[in-house]
């Protein structure tokens, strides 16, 4: 029967902590827009499954949609201008 022997950890990359770095808190602070935008499409979509859509919540639903794909479109500008250091 082998043993399994678990090596120690000699860099600083193979130590993990269990905390974000400050680089993925960034991306996050970055993205949050859209992921508040999805939020919303979510939950205007949830209000109509155990109900027919109505006229208010076909709106509701296009609204947050429309969002969505703008804050899409504004993150990987701000992404471009970011990794370009211009306009993207």
């Amino acid at each position: 029967m082998k043993s399994i022997i678990t090596l120690p950890a000699t860099s600083g990359a193979l130590a993990f902590d269990g905390e974000p770095s400050d680089v993925e808190l960034d991306a996050v602070e970055l993205e949050m827009p859209l992921i508040l935008a999805e939020v919303d499409l979510l939950d205007a979509e949830i209000k109509t499954l155990d109900r027919p859509a109505t006229g208010l919540d076909e709106r509701r639903i296009r609204r947050a949609r429309n969002r969505v794909l703008a804050e899409r479109r504004d993150l990987t500008n701000r992404v471009g201008t970011l990794l370009t250091g211009g306009a993207a």
